[in-house]
């Protein structure tokens, strides 16, 4: 169950706190279930056309030839807030139009799928109460080129559609499922250092499988402890 803490950048009285396991339960049941409708059955990767689909069942309009360059020239996407009505997603043009960037589309896609899954209610709630009065009611959430896949936690909202993004794209059951024979062969427990050649075998079998990026997929296995940034803590006996 979701809690409701205080938001330290003011932007509302409170904010929901989700453990990262409640965003990979949410993530991972929207994505199944979309799969088992229009498949028939629960295989990854989530292609391109699945992911517009899906955002578009959720939104009152996708956009992927915006031009966003004037909320700033590493703006990658945008959620566009109403009352009353369903978010509008703006993703850049320079991305759905680039094959070259195809994986960094699909993760701004979800990471936007993030925002309106996570947040839309949270506006919605503070509209109908008048804590937000700006605009007469809309609300812009604009996502940047470094912090669509990883930003501080202290910026909760694009930490939270971040994480989500990840969730939707690789979900931690997947994952689980295709790294655990691996990790077996190796004989050893994550997490593994990520100069360690099995991270780097591991990230190759993510990026194969789910069809995303190096980078991505590198973010992905830290977040759910399969890699760390540190080496592991020497002990007496290793």
């Amino acid at each position: 169950m979701v809690q409701w803490v205080p938001d330290a950048t003011r932007r509302f009285r409170k904010r929901p706190h989700y453990e990262p396991l409640e965003i990979d339960r949410e993530c991972e049941a929207l994505t199944a279930a979309f799969l088992l409708k229009h498949r028939g059955k629960v295989e990854y990767p989530l292609s391109t056309d699945d992911l517009c689909l899906l955002v578009e069942q959720h939104v009152a309009y996708l956009d992927v030839y915006s031009d966003l360059s004037g909320d700033g020239a590493d703006v990658e996407g945008v959620t566009r807030i109403e009352v009353g009505r369903p978010p509008i997603v703006e993703i850049t043009e320079a991305l759905s139009t680039n094959d070259r960037r195809a994986n960094r589309y699909r993760t701004t896609l979800a990471h936007e799928l993030g925002h309106v899954r996570l947040h839309d209610g949270l506006f919605q709630a503070h509209f109908a109460s008048g804590d937000i009065l700006a605009d007469a009611g809309k609300a812009k959430i604009v996502c940047k080129r470094d912090t669509i896949l990883e930003a501080p936690t202290a910026d909760w909202m694009e930490w939270q559609a971040g994480y989500a993004s990840g969730a939707y794209l690789m979900p931690r059951s997947a994952v689980r499922d295709l790294l655990r024979p691996h990790i077996d062969a190796a004989g050893t427990l994550p997490p593994f250092h990520v100069a360690d050649p099995l991270a780097a075998a591991l990230i190759d079998k993510v990026v194969s499988r789910f069809a995303v990026s190096q980078d991505a997929a590198k973010v992905r296995l830290l977040k759910l402890g399969y890699l760390a940034v540190r080496p592991p803590a020497s002990t007496l006996f290793g």
